[in-house]
């Protein structure tokens, strides 16, 4: 059977990517920085084995030690999503270094690490496919999010350049760029006084916000070579289409 190992599972777009795989076939190894006793069970339930291994993506000792069960495991690895990420929602100039310093550290250089070294398993198999989820705050610019664009930014860099470099040795590396989605991230968001959910329906084409499932059935297509073989270093925003949409607000809600 394929292995998929997932990061971010506790809750959201992790717990749901990780449950939409084990109902596809995967075996699982789960990564969070606290035990994901719920998803483990969810993912066993849909007949997957799956494992977690608790700690922390930035830490290259971590990344090292979950290669090391992965090899010990299985053998190796066919499918690796980067999903672990925090968000932060500061004006600019009130952003602290330490601030910035963390979200770049988990949003950006977690996914290498894990890329650089998973991806070394799936070049000596030949082939393998990495989903990184970015966010359409890595095609836009978005207000009081500096260290959190930067970072998605830098995710679809660098997801564009491992498809170059890989993708002839058999890795497809793919994005799939997220609009707002109802989970727990977007309930902190919201109670910090960000936006509110008027704000977001209103200005999405399709007047809703992303369920988790929508995301996590892009990554389940990204992830399969039968049905997404010859695609390798998008960025495919699942939006509702705010990215496509440069209409004025009363202009959009007239074509509702």
């Amino acid at each position: 059977m394929p292995v998929a190992v997932v990061t971010g599972v506790a809750q959201g777009i992790g717990r749901r990517v990780a449950e939409v795989l084990a109902r596809e076939g995967y075996a699982l190894v789960l990564a969070d920085l606290k035990e994901p006793v719920e998803t483990l069970a969810a993912a066993r339930a849909a007949g997957a084995e799956a494992y977690a291994v608790v700690g922390d993506v930035a830490s290259e000792t971590y990344v090292a030690g979950l290669t090391e069960q992965v090899q010990e495991r299985f053998g190796g690895v066919d499918v690796l999503v980067n999903n672990a990420g925090v968000s932060l929602l500061t004006p600019a100039e009130d952003t602290t270094a330490e601030q910035w310093r963390r979200v770049l550290e988990v949003n950006l250089t977690g996914p290498f690490l894990l890329s650089r070294a998973l991806g070394k398993l799936m070049l000596e198999a030949g082939g393998g496919s990495i989903v990184n989820i970015a966010s359409i705050a890595g095609l836009h610019g978005v207000g009081d999010r500096a260290a959190y664009n930067a970072s998605k930014h830098g995710l679809i860099g660098l997801t564009r350049t491992l498809a170059a470099e890989w993708g002839g040795r058999g890795i497809r590396v793919n994005a799939v760029c997220p609009g707002w989605v109802k989970t727990e991230m977007d309930a902190a968001d919201q109670a910090s006084g960000g936006y509110t959910d008027e704000d977001i329906v209103d200005r999405v084409p399709m007047a809703r916000f992303a369920a988790p499932e929508d995301i996590a059935q892009a990554v389940a297509f990204l992830s399969d070579p039968a049905r997404s073989g010859f695609v390798n270093g998008v960025a495919m925003p699942v939006d509702g289409g705010w990215t496509a949409d440069a209409s004025w607000n009363s202009l959009r809600k007239r074509k509702r």
